[in-house]
Parts: C-alpha cells; sequence; structure tokens
C-alpha cells in the first residue's frame, strides 16, 4: 500500500476521518492513475477534484489550446494562459493546487491507432469529451483494456453520466452493460448541434464534471453504489434529477452475441 506523507495527511485529514474513505481510501486514491479525456468544460472539475482529493497520477489527453471562449466554462484554465495547450495549462494549475499529483500530458487526438495502448496504462478512464465519435471510440478501448469508464455529456441546459464496466459480468454471469447497449445508434455527423453553435451554461458542465469525479472517487476508494447500468439524467432549468436503468443487450457488437474485433468498430 502507498504510504502517505506527513504533509499529505495533514492536506487529506477530512477524508481520513471520513468513515467510508479512511486512510486505506486515501492510499488506493494516491495509488491510482486515471486518465482524463478532454480538459475542456467536464474535464475541468474533473481535474481539479481528482488532483484535490489527492489521485496519484492524473493522464490528461487533449490537443487543443485556450482560447477565450473556453473560459466561461473550461474554469482549470485562466486568462494569461490563452493560446497555450489545454493539456499544459492543466498540469500548470494543477500543479499550483497539488504538488503530490504527478500529470502525464498527452497532446493528441485520440484515434483507433492510439487509443487502446493510451488507456491500457491506466486503472480508470473519465470521458469528458464532446463528440460521440470520441465517445464511441473510448467506451469500445476501454472494454478491449479492461477498464472501468464514467462518461458524461451536457447539452445546453442538460447533461447526463454513467459507469461502464462491459468487462464484467454481474452477480447472475450476465455481462453488464456497454456504452453501445445504452446508446445502439451512433448519431450522424453534424445530427446534434455543437457547443459553438447551440450554446451551454458554464456551471452546468461543472455540476456534471464534478459528479464524474465523485463517481471516481468511489469506484477508487471502494465505497458507496457507483452508476453502473445506470444513467443519470439532470435537468438544470428545473433542477430534477432522474435516473433510468438499462441492461445488457445481446444485439451490442462488444459482448453481445456476435463481438467485433476493436479495429472492426471503427465506424459502427
Amino acid at each position: 500500500m502507498t504510504t502517505l506523507t506527513p504533509a499529505e495527511l495533514e492536506r487529506y485529514a477530512r477524508h481520513i476521518v471520513l468513515q467510508d474513505v479512511g486512510g486505506p481510501g486515501q492510499q488506493k486514491l494516491k495509488a491510482a492513475r486515471v486518465l482524463v479525456v478532454g480538459a475542456g468544460g467536464l474535464g475541468a472539475p474533473v481535474l481539479q477534484y481528482l488532483a484535490a482529493a489527492g489521485v496519484g497520477t492524473l493522464g490528461i489527453v487533449d490537443d487543443d489550446t485556450v482560447s477565450l471562449s473556453n473560459l466561461q466554462r473550461q474554469v482549470i484554465h485562466d486568462t494569461d494562459q490563452l493560446g497555450e495547450p489545454k493539456v499544459a495549462s492543466a498540469a500548470e494549475a494543477i500543479a499550483r493546487l497539488n504538488p503530490h499529483v504527478r500529470v502525464e500530458p498527452h497532446p493528441v487526438r485520440l484515434s483507433a491507432t492510439n487509443a487502446l495502448a493510451l488507456i491500457s496504462r491506466y486503472d480508470l478512464v473519465i470521458d469528458g469529451s464532446d463528440n460521440f465519435t470520441t465517445r464511441y471510440l473510448v467506451s469500445d478501448a476501454c472494454f478491449f483494456a479492461g477498464k472501468p469508464l464514467i462518461t458524461g455529456a451536457v447539452g445546453r441546459l442538460d447533461g447526463s453520466l454513467t459507469l461502464l464496466k462491459p468487462y464484467a459480468t454481474d452477480a447472475e454471469g450476465t455481462p453488464n452493460p456497454t456504452y453501445r447497449c445504452l446508446f445502439p445508434d451512433r448519431p450522424a455527423d453534424g445530427a446534434l448541434p455543437t457547443c459553438a453553435e447551440a450554446g451551454v451554461l458554464g456551471a452546468l458542465t461543472g455540476m456534471i464534471g464534478t459528479m464524474q469525479a465523485m463517481e471516481a472517487i468511489k469506484e477508487i476508494a471502494g465505497f458507496g453504489e457507483g452508476l453502473l447500468g445506470r444513467l443519470l439524467l439532470v435537468d438544470a432549468r428545473s433542477m430534477r434529477f432522474e435516473t433510468i436503468r438499462y441492461r445488457w443487450s445481446a444485439k451490442n457488437p462488444l459482448n453481445g452475441s456476435a463481438p467485433l474485433r476493436f479495429d472492426e468498430l471503427a465506424g459502427a
């Protein structure tokens, strides 16, 4: 088990006295390696809260640079970092917040050629991407790498998140559902408006990203009930929270009745 230094014991004191976390849970957080896909509206609060919580290693995947229009919601960046790669800007912010956290920047765009190798290096993945192509790619790669995935998304004034572990089975031996069980049909490119076209409320990305961080902390420290097989829906306009259950489908191409290889899923 990873040892906590005196400075870390003081920094994480409120976790350590918390019965659900305690010293062993905090040691698990320190030993954990988490990959965050996207250092934008969702990734920003995810990275901030996981760094503050003491997750030992944070990988960040993002090939974009900081722009002025990002700052309404991407709170890990600031005005002085305009034009800087987001992975570098986020790493600087994390270093200021918690010097005990190691950051591994990946200034690349995930693709079918690099996703599996990159994801395999981490214990858990959090997807904060803003397009369906990346979401399907990340979920497929996490399945083949055997890594838990916490995926979230936001619209104008609504958001959602869930936990995926389709490489495992439930108590009855049934495979856990995949992202493709939840969303079997990939929307066509351009079918849904982008954030730039439709707009998004900045505080909403903070809500969903913070809940993704909470799910990650629970998964790593090993307490509570995760959102496995449940999709949490958030309507910020009316401040309503609903949870819908979803199940494994034999028609899904990952762990269904006719599974495909990773390289066969690129256009599926």
